[in-house]
């Protein structure tokens, strides 16, 4: 498909540069079929049934952003300090290792050192075919320690072109599900939940798991390509257990529903689904990209922010909505004020079942 078909205006005052407060303040758009109607996120639990399961992604996000220069080059020895280089890590490779988008990455060739501060150095090992760079960190502690010394929240360019990160980001951009370290970006529709909404989610007899997929940086990388057919994802490592996948298939059985909190726990759910409609257990990289056209195999329902123009996201939601649909709801969140993207309001997404 053409993915300017993808496209919609959206006015710069419509992205939310901080979250609601308390979280599940936000508003929550509810699109099931093809009605729409405007709600807020501590309604959930009504626009559910008992039965159906919340599927949360438990990644939880590093301090993956580091700023640095220059050290030692291949070329030899240097006046002065190196240029300024900014890195974001994106995926782990190894023990040491990590893919990063790399600022200012001309400057740096394979062998070159590049010195982050606070006593963190890595060296570059090898250059991607998509652009990344393969840096190794020096040393004996862990690398998590070192980013803790040395790394700051990686927010989205859309927040971060317009202010800087500050103490308060720390929490509000990690869910209250966040357990497993190795993401670089939130799962952001998991943001809006509360300790009282959980509460009243389990009243309602509304159940819960979680599974592990660690965000990319490839989730903020523009589509390039004119066709869908010529973008490539970049993959993401995740896991669910035996045992949620027990849980998942036993409470559709039972004639659930499964709702992904998020597309990275709707994505990971299609990965590990056969043809048949079970959930497997899973570990290892998914790179699915979801276009309209898409058989949905594990899902039943989607709870989302409302996402980029021509972004692989809005084309997840016009699969499982609808282009017509979901370009309708959009307008109608934007005539309304809704806010967009990672600290913006949410929607909740649900198919008409198939005939």
């Amino acid at each position: 498909m053409r993915v300017e078909l993808f496209d919609f205006e959206l006015p710069t005052d419509r992205i939310a540069l901080r979250p609601a407060r308390p979280r599940d303040a936000a508003r929550m758009l509810c699109i099931a079929g093809e009605a729409i109607g405007d709600y807020m996120v501590r309604d959930l639990p009504s626009l559910l049934r008992a039965g159906d399961v919340l599927v949360f992604n438990d990644t939880r996000v590093i301090p993956a952003q580091l700023e640095g220069r220059r050290g030692r080059s291949v070329d030899g020895p240097q006046s002065g300090p190196g240029p300024k280089i900014g890195a974001t890590l994106h995926k782990r490779a190894g023990p040491r290792e990590w893919w990063a988008f790399v600022r200012n990455a001309r400057r740096v060739r394979v062998g070159d050192a590049i010195d982050f501060g606070h006593g963190v150095t890595a060296s570059l090992v090898e250059k991607g075919d998509d652009g990344a760079l393969l840096l190794s960190f020096h040393g004996d502690e862990p690398v998590e320690l070192l980013l803790d010394r040395a790394g700051s929240m990686p927010l989205p360019p859309y927040i971060a072109s317009k202010r800087a990160t500050d103490e308060a980001d720390a929490q509000d951009y990690q869910t209250m599900f966040a357990d497993q370290p190795g993401a670089v970006a939130a799962p952001t529709a998991a943001l809006h939940f509360t300790p009282a909404l959980l509460g009243a989610l389990d009243a309602a007899g509304i159940a819960r798991v979680t599974l592990t997929l660690h965000v990319g940086a490839g989730t903020f990388l523009p589509v390039k390509a004119d066709d869908t057919n010529d973008h490539r994802m970049h993959a993401e490592w995740g896991r669910i257990d035996p045992a949620t996948a027990d849980r998942l298939n036993t409470a559709r059985a039972n004639g659930g529903r499964i709702i992904a909190v998020g597309t990275t726990s709707l994505r990971l759910l299609e990965s590990a689904c056969g043809e048949d409609g079970l959930v497997h257990p899973f570990e290892g990289d998914t790179a699915i990209f979801i276009t309209p056209g898409y058989r949905f195999k594990a899902i039943d329902g989607l709870m989302t922010n409302f996402h980029l123009p021509k972004s692989t996201l809005f084309m997840l939601v016009s699969a499982l909505m609808g282009l017509d649909t979901m370009q309708a709801a959009y307008a109608h969140a934007i005539a309304q004020g809704y806010r967009f993207y990672s600290y913006g309001d949410s929607s909740l997404l649900l198919p008409q079942p198939a005939k």
